[in-house]
């Protein structure tokens, strides 16, 4: 569910052109969250030998999570409520169940107590959908992130600059990698970089214990009584915070294997069939964006404000909201994020796509 598309822009009158600005200025660093926990010391990860362990060891957390590499039949009941306040759509409970067959297929639901419904399914490298709506909504995508798919995958992290730090979470030692763009120039920052994806295992265990793909968002993990499916173990609960408030509140209420799934529940309706390939929700997206007044090397400090949303298949910016709400330039960094395209061009006959995008803007600032 994630991967790591880089793109670095220069604002200008709302132009935006393929570049990034070559100064290094005074960059305010990341803002305190209870959940942010690379706070030092950080340390750059050289050796092949110390590369190779923080790679295993995301390896290791990310396997917890494939439930369908066990290659068992399972049945999946999840509920999660959320409380954007606006800022998002479809506020309130909703209920999810995936339901997964290696002999059949995949089938999963979702619905909102405000509206929305969705039921997908694949089966046979086809992919059908139908709902109250084709695009899958940002705090659904969210959930499924989430549960299934939470760690960067082994190829998109393969070539990442790796940074770590020690830290604690909840009484219990953790290591927090850190990974970035291995083309930019290595963070220099004491503690986490706005640029950073950070991932905090517990060595011991194996298990993912937050999770931020940028400053200011936040999955927390609870494995008390987690549900099991062979080796994988999923967490009984997500609690996914922005700006240190709580925004969805995830529950895994059951996790079963089963001999079977019924058969008829991966037979596409004739209206599936009439709508095409259903979207497919691919991985997260990276944006940075000088805005302002340039060169920053004359300005005291720079200040980042991370627009976060989720890309249509046309290329716009839906759900947009800022994660930096109290920073002045929150407004100004959405309207920014709203007037730009993020098409990905795909191949022809490929399953239109949705994801997620971060767009760090930095602002200039005399202070």
């Amino acid at each position: 569910m994630i991967f790591k598309g880089v793109l670095r822009l220069i604002g200008a009158g709302g132009l935006f052109v393929a570049a990034f600005g070559q100064s290094t200025p005074n960059i305010a660093p990341v803002p305190s969250d209870p959940l942010e926990l690379a706070t030092g010391p950080v340390q750059v990860v050289a050796s092949p030998a110390r590369r190779d362990a923080a790679l295993k060891l995301l390896a290791r957390a990310r396997e917890s999570y494939a439930l369908r590499k066990v290659g068992r039949a399972y049945n999946l009941k999840v509920n999660f409520t959320v409380n954007s306040g606006g800022q998002t759509d479809y506020d309130g409970t909703w209920r999810m169940e995936d339901l997964f067959d290696p002999q059949q297929g995949h089938r999963w639901t979702a619905a909102a107590e405000s509206g929305y419904s969705t039921t997908r399914i694949s089966a046979r490298k086809m992919f059908y959908g139908d709902g109250t709506a084709s695009m899958i909504p940002l705090r659904l995508h969210e959930a499924r992130a989430a549960l299934l798919g939470p760690i960067p995958s082994a190829q998109n992290v393969a070539r990442e600059l790796i940074r770590t730090s020690p830290s604690t979470y909840n009484g219990v030692p953790v290591t927090c990698i850190l990974l970035s763009d291995s083309e930019g120039a290595v963070p220099a920052a004491p503690r986490r970089a706005w640029e950073e994806t950070e991932d905090c295992i517990d060595p011991q265990s194996g298990l993912l214990q937050v999770q931020s793909q940028v400053p200011g968002r936040y999955y927390a993990y609870d494995y008390t009584n987690a549900p099991q499916l062979g080796d994988c173990r999923l967490p009984r609960k997500v609690k996914v915070t922005e700006a240190g408030k709580i925004v969805s509140e995830i529950t895994v209420e059951s996790l079963t294997e089963i001999p079977a799934a019924d058969s008829s529940l991966f037979v596409p309706s004739d209206r599936m069939k009439a709508k095409g390939p259903a979207i497919a929700m691919t991985g997260a997206q990276k944006v940075f964006l000088d805005s302002g007044v340039a060169p920053f090397a004359a300005i005291a400090t720079v200040r980042p404000v991370c627009v976060f949303g989720l890309v249509t298949p046309t290329g716009q910016i839906a759900e947009a909201h800022s994660l930096q709400p109290s920073d002045p330039n929150s407004r100004a960094a959405v309207d920014a994020a709203k007037r730009m395209n993020f098409s990905i061009p795909v191949a022809s006959g490929a399953r239109p796509q949705q994801h997620f995008v971060f767009v760090i803007e930095r602002f200039a600032s005399s202070e």
